[in-house]
């Protein structure tokens, strides 16, 4: 690592030539964490930290572009070019008690990266002033992301602030490193002294989101086995068959929700009223829980449905009828019937019909139950092929409304 860490710092600065060209002459400002790890790593990020040892009004102003937020509490957000920077005065953290959100105090950087959740995020490079371009780490920070090793910074880390367990699952599943022996003995041991009961459902939430989020989600997801961190936070809300959401990812069209359907099959076996009241005890959306309670409680009797589907029509049927949206049907899929479920994720599901309600009415059909079942006999009729142009779709319709 320290052979090229000076080249991909030399690159990391090169690449933020235009911010440090607007930083100018403010207070002493640090790229910050995920950039510092991904640039030493060799990769690419995206959002970038920055960290200023004064107050943030000048850096706002100097940076331009679209200010987000920018709050009392010394924390800033700016949009440059697409980029987001995300700014936040130098500070330590002092917690009134188990997860509690900290008191903040300005500090310096030095004081700033120790209050940080692992050494690898606990770097920073300086971006103007007389140590411009230099690197400045929290002990073992660089020996352990050259070993890619997760590693708290003291060992209260995780009874002060218990989020730090699922970032440390978050983590693991998205750098692919290893858990520090220490640091993962004292996870287990804060999740078995029950500090999850001291962070509020929302912030758990919130987490369960980013690890459904991960560009991996099966195992971000299936991570919180490991350290019993899915037991503490309900009996069955695991992924216990890592191999069926697999499948029902490859199932999932571009426009499906590859986090709610990984949280659906976290939730399979679940009864509906022990999933919503997870859900909204971690203050999902409504929406977000909906489908997620639709995948996990239907599709495994949809997938019975499908299996004993045989035109079209009769695919196009049942999953009408189990009021299924795509996570669903995916879920449904991977449990068995996987190339009819493709068939409809594929194909089905796109093919219009020619015809509409007002062609109905203007042909004589009267408003009522009657329309929609013209309409849905044409449609089983376009998918079986009987029935291909508007002329025919409207003589089944009209057949099947009288």
């Amino acid at each position: 690592m320290r052979g090229t860490q000076s080249g991909k710092l030399e690159e990391l600065v090169a690449r933020l030539a235009p911010l440090i060209g607007a930083v100018g002459d403010v207070p002493e400002t640090y790229v910050v964490g995920g950039a510092v790890r991904d640039a030493l790593l060799g990769g690419v990020g995206g959002d970038v930290d920055l960290a200023v040892d004064g107050a943030l009004d000048d850096l706002v102003h100097a940076l331009g572009g679209e200010v987000r937020a920018h709050d009392r509490f010394e924390t800033a957000t700016v949009v440059v070019d697409r980029v987001v920077y995300d700014l936040a005065r130098t500070r330590t953290e002092r917690y009134a008690r188990p997860g509690a959100l900290p008191d903040v105090a300005p500090a310096p950087i030095e004081d700033d990266l120790g209050r940080r959740d692992f050494t690898v995020n606990a770097m920073a490079v300086v971006l103007n002033g007389p140590r411009a371009g230099s690197l400045i780490a929290f002990d073992s920070a660089v020996e352990d992301l050259a070993a890619a090793r997760l590693r708290i910074l003291h060992p209260e880390s995780f009874i002060c602030d218990p989020t730090r367990l699922f970032r440390l699952v978050r983590y693991a599943a998205r750098l692919g490193f290893a858990v520090e022996e220490q640091t993962e003995a004292l996870a287990v041991a804060a999740v078995a002294r029950g500090v999850l009961s001291t962070v509020s459902g929302a912030r758990i939430g919130n987490e369960i989101r980013l690890l459904a989020g991960e560009g991996d989600p099966v195992a971000a997801v299936s991570g919180l086995a490991r350290f019993g961190l899915n037991a503490a936070l309900e009996p069955g809300f695991a992924l216990s068959d890592t191999s069926l959401a697999s499948r029902a990812l490859t199932l999932l069209p571009d426009d499906g929700r590859r986090d709610l359907l990984v949280l659906a099959a976290a939730c399979f076996g679940l009864g509906e009223d022990r999933v919503r009241t997870l859900l909204d005890g971690w203050a999902f959306p409504a929406s977000d829980r909906d489908v997620i309670v639709a995948a996990a409680l239907r599709a495994e009797k949809l997938s019975l449905r499908l299996e004993m589907a045989g035109a079209p029509s009769e695919i196009d049927a049942a999953v009408a009828r189990a009021g299924a949206g795509l996570e669903t049907v995916a879920l449904a899929g991977a449990i068995g019937p996987t190339a009819v479920a493709r068939e409809w994720l594929a194909e089905l599901r796109h093919k219009q019909l020619a015809i509409t309600g007002d062609d109905l009415l203007a042909a004589g059909v009267v408003p009522g139950p009657a329309l929609g079942v013209a309409l849905a006999a044409a449609r089983a009729a376009m998918l079986d092929g009987e029935a291909p142009d508007a002329a025919s779709q409207l003589a089944v319709a009209l057949s099947a409304a009288s």
